[in-house]
């Protein structure tokens, strides 16, 4: 357990919540979605150390035990919050694993830094190319509409909302498809989340448009998606960041929802490391 300090913008001095398993391995790191934080990977850390890898993975400001300034929630910043990361743990090649939310720091993080410390990359239900629906983007899956309603329903019952989002995040046509167990573990994990963080950064993942940074991804991709992701459906992301890189590899997850990570989570661990071992 570690804590890192990212210096930007106005509020300084933000002390990110760091778990690492060390070790000599190829690093890993692991990006969350929202709005949960570093520990939803439980599935996954034993796993990949197991394999021989030193697992990273860190909580985003505002959500879990990371500080939660009042500002910093934009995409630049939260990449920049992410390359702190490599810097102050002197990572090289590495494998980002962006889930979600955390699909579009992996896609700006080309645009902003290059690929000299990444290996490869995994887009794993990410939010790329770009969400909102829009004339500009008709394939968006998003539109104002829901986004304005996600947003209203969050301010007025914040337990409320998250219980419906996190049931919707692991179901799969209608029906859920983990534990209960497992699906409270996960709800647990957004009463860590900051209410103001939380609303800046659906907006952030809602509205940003990372539609020029996936050409720039120039390492090994894989793109992993749930066919049944009603929460980022699969071919308003997954198969749009597909055709965007060329040459990245694509795994559809069959029945698999939003959280595929958790509910497939022995293929998903498989399909993962059979391409990071490359």
């Amino acid at each position: 357990m570690a804590e890192i300090t990212a210096h930007h913008g106005i509020v300084k001095d933000t002390n990110l919540h760091v778990d690492d398993t060390g070790g000599s391995g190829r690093p890993l790191v692991l990006i969350h979605g929202w709005p949960l934080s570093g520990a939803s990977w439980s599935e996954q850390v034993p796993a990949f150390e197991a394999a021989g890898y030193r697992v990273i993975t860190y909580d985003r400001r505002g959500f879990g035990h990371s500080d939660k300034p009042l500002t910093g929630y934009g995409y630049d910043a939260l990449t920049e919050d992410l390359h702190t990361l490599l810097e102050a743990l002197d990572l090289t090649d590495v494998t980002l694993v962006g889930f979600s939310m955390g699909g579009g720091e992996v896609a700006r993080y080309f645009s902003e830094y290059g690929a000299e410390r990444i290996r490869s990359v995994v887009f794993a239900s990410a939010v790329p190319p770009f969400l909102l629906h829009t004339p500009g983007n008709p394939e968006g899956p998003l539109t104002a509409g829901q986004a304005a309603k996600m947003a209203a329903q969050l301010t007025a019952n914040q337990e409320k909302f998250y219980d419906g989002f996190v049931t919707d995040f692991f179901s799969a046509n209608g029906a859920l498809v983990v534990t209960e167990e497992q699906r409270q573990r996960a709800l647990a994990l957004t009463t860590l989340a900051k209410k103001e963080a939380a609303l800046a950064t659906m907006t952030s993942f809602g509205s940003t448009d990372f539609r020029d940074d996936l050409p720039k991804v120039s390492v090994p991709t894989l793109v992993i998606h749930g066919d049944a992701d009603a929460t980022v459906p699969f071919e308003g992301s997954g198969k749009r960041i597909h055709e965007a890189i060329p040459g990245s590899e694509l795994h559809v997850v069959a029945g698999g929802p939003h959280g595929v990570n958790v509910s497939h989570a022995e293929e998903w661990n498989r399909v993962v490391l059979n391409f990071v071992s490359r």
